[in-house]
């Protein structure tokens, strides 16, 4: 059998069609994707709440041990994503996203074995913990980079909308069926992860879509001058910097992820030791997040189309961000209720906020760019979340948790100022041709074309 990257060059793409996209549904290779990668969130979401579980429960961790395993698993995006980003820049995506779900199948996969065996420890979840979110660095910045190379201009929008309505889903069913396995068969739970990185692995060998060989510019690597190696190390982070709109995306989704992990790495003992929910009611009560989530995703390319694919950027982060303000009042009885309506409107919020930005930056940045700027904007927002992670275990022991968990809802909320005074808010849609020059700098800018509808 061929292998579809092996060619050299893609297929010329065929001249502008006046005709609506076909459905996506009749997309095989997008349907491969889709439902790889459908199945492999829900494994995932089932270990975001089987391993702090475990932790909490099995191993008897403390806050800060928690706090700590949280951090562990995002840590890599701050040491790393930048050289990912020029890794991925220069191969083919599909194969590095096969070999990191292969990795990840066996890195999860040694928790429940190490379980069986009686010998899981805390340091093999931090080790578990800090390799994967490893895999997932390079991965994430692949998928991102790969999607425009399937979909066209005029589907990547309905496209990132499936995909975020799927990842929703399983923010609904992940953790509820985490929580459950986890009362069932304790950290054995985390198989259905294993197994869920292996289907992934096995939709992407079946894509059939050519991709470009990487361009290799003379001279070689080797022979380059140091300058010219640094500034094509750093280009996605001076192209994100440079860029009058994307730094406040930058700036704003990084803020929100500092706040809101301070949240995620207490939620579970929050619900646990402060309101005392059994582990697999906790699991049920994460997982209405993604029911929002969903919803979010369903409904962003009509929210999209009405408020405007520019404007509701700012608009989903200030309005519908709003509602995860009132998580802090959760308490026994009644006063439950506050936790599902936070964990909702945070789903909600999340998947307008991420389908529309992502959607601009795939729309405005160069394709020979595409990866290593993917690869800063997840440095700079995925970055502060082993942060924030560290920073929630340490304010979990000093303050308490519920304050702790104000200071989080707060901050997220105010993250939203960043991309409320930005130029996005004299904008109502995406200019169709955004290729001019950044602002002292090279590449394509943010506010060129059409004239922007005012706000």
């Amino acid at each position: 059998m061929t292998d579809p990257d092996n060619a050299d060059q893609a297929p010329q793409p065929a001249p502008a069609d006046p005709r609506p996209p076909a459905s996506l549904w009749r997309h095989r290779d997008f349907m491969l994707l889709w439902g790889g990668q459908s199945v492999s969130e829900i494994g995932s979401a089932v270990t975001v709440v089987a391993l702090p579980l475990t932790a909490v429960v099995a191993l008897h961790a403390s806050t800060f041990e928690v706090g700590a395993l949280t951090a562990a698993g995002t840590v890599c995006f701050l040491l790393v994503a930048l050289p990912a980003g020029m890794l991925v820049d220069r191969v083919r995506k599909r194969r590095l996203m096969l070999g990191c779900d292969l990795a990840r199948t066996a890195i999860i996969g040694s928790v429940p074995v190490a379980a069986a065996l009686g010998v899981l420890t805390m340091a093999q979840l931090f080790a578990v913990a800090l390799l994967a979110g490893l895999a997932t660095v390079f991965f994430d910045v692949a998928y991102q980079s790969y999607v425009p190379v399937l979909l066209d201009r005029r589907r990547l929008h309905d496209g990132n909308g499936k995909l975020g309505a799927t990842q929703a889903f399983a923010q609904v069913s992940g953790p509820g069926l985490g929580g459950l396995l986890f009362g069932l068969v304790r950290a054995a739970a985390m198989t259905v992860d294993a197994l869920s990185f292996a289907v992934s692995a096995a939709s992407l060998a079946l894509i059939r879509t050519r991709q470009p060989r990487p361009v290799r510019t003379a001279p070689a690597q080797a022979e380059r001058p140091r300058g010219a190696l640094r500034a094509e190390f750093l280009a996605g982070l001076s192209f994100v910097l440079r860029h009058p709109v994307l730094r406040k995306i930058a700036a704003c989704t990084g803020t929100a992820n500092l706040f809101g992990q301070i949240a995620f790495a207490l939620e579970i003992v929050f619900l646990i030791r402060v309101v005392h929910v059994a582990p697999a009611v906790t699991g049920l009560l994460v997982s209405v997040g993604g029911i929002g989530g969903i919803l979010g995703g369903v409904l962003s390319g009509t929210l999209s189309r009405r408020i405007g694919s520019a404007r509701i950027i700012w608009v989903s982060m200030l309005a519908f961000g709003a509602v995860p303000v009132v998580l802090p009042l959760t308490g026994p009885g009644p006063a439950l209720a506050f936790f599902p309506v936070a964990m909702f409107g945070l789903g909600f919020t999340a998947a307008v906020y991420n389908i529309a930005q992502l959607s601009y930056r795939q729309l405005i940045c160069p394709p020979e760019l595409l990866g290593r700027m993917n690869a800063a904007i997840r440095w700079i927002v995925w970055g502060t979340l082993p942060l924030g992670g560290l920073l929630g275990g340490v304010l979990g022991g000093l303050v308490g948790i519920r304050p702790a968990l104000w200071i989080s809802v707060i901050g997220s909320w105010a993250a939203s100022l960043w991309v409320v005074f930005s130029p996005l808010r004299r904008m109502r849609d995406i200019p169709a041709d955004d290729s001019g020059p950044v602002p002292g700098g090279s590449g394509p800018a943010g506010l060129v074309g059409p004239e922007p509808n005012p706000a």
